[in-house]
């Protein structure tokens, strides 16, 4: 396994390194490692805040074997701490840096997530846009809890294709809890918990201009798109997120 390093945001480990590197460590394990179900979410403020408040999301959080800085409120927490080669990993970005690179491989991929017909369509586009045709099944999640029997019957099902990433595309805190509870039956080397990344890549969801990302508002543009679903989410998330780290780093000083 390669050593990477993290940084404490919120007390949750998050990755210090850049897209790339992330993406090479996850193909890395996957040609030279045996299965270990490792889990990794990539995740900003919405989910550090949740999890502030949430007990079992920051333990499944911190159990997780990478956490990917989604925004750059997180990756500017990390560079005052000292991470100064800390960039955003965000999770559209790395589920395309991965698909590529396996490209031609022998990587067996898996779409567990989205709206009816949501995974499918992202199984087609992967074959145009990064030419990767190695996807090899897809499931829709109901928006109920899955039971223990229902996740042994997808782990079973995910199993038998010899998969090795599942891809689940659902919303924070649900993906998180949702891959935790799949790695318990999967034998796959990775379960990669990736937001809105499906509805990105099948452009469902427009996604912020690069130069609004790069300044920290993706969320203002994402609220705009979407201000009856995300508006009460930007308004706790955002002032919370400065507050709890400015309280964490207030204590840590003294």
């Amino acid at each position: 396994m390669e050593n990477f390093k993290s940084v404490s945001v919120l007390d949750v480990p998050m990755f210090a390194g850049d897209i790339r590197k992330a993406a090479s460590i996850v193909i890395d394990e996957i040609r030279h490692s045996e299965r270990h179900n490792h889990c990794i979410s990539a995740t900003g403020a919405h989910g550090l805040v949740t999890a502030h408040s949430d007990p079992t999301l920051k333990r499944v959080l911190t159990a997780f074997y990478m956490n990917l800085p989604d925004g750059m409120p997180t990756v500017w927490v990390g560079r005052f701490k000292g991470e100064k080669q800390m960039q955003r990993c965000y999770g559209p970005d790395f589920f395309a840096e991965v698909m590529e690179s396996t490209a031609n491989t022998p990587v067996r991929h898996y779409f567990c997530g989205g709206k009816p017909g949501v995974a499918e369509e992202l199984q087609r586009i992967c074959g145009q846009k990064f030419n990767n045709s190695r996807v090899v099944g897809t499931f829709c999640p109901p928006f109920r809890e899955l039971s223990d029997g229902e996740f042994r019957a997808l782990a079973d099902q995910i199993n038998a294709l010899d998969v090795n990433v599942v891809w689940v595309g659902i919303s924070t805190p649900k993906q998180e809890k949702f891959a935790h509870r799949l790695a318990q039956y999967t034998n796959v080397h990775f379960i990669v918990t990736v937001g809105a990344a499906f509805d990105f890549h099948i452009g469902n969801v427009r996604q912020a201009p690069g130069f609004l990302q790069k300044a920290g508002l993706e969320w203002a543009f994402r609220l705009c798109v979407e201000p009856q679903r995300l508006w009460k989410r930007y308004v706790q998330v955002v002032p919370l997120f400065i507050y709890y780290n400015f309280l964490n780093l207030t204590r840590s000083k003294l």
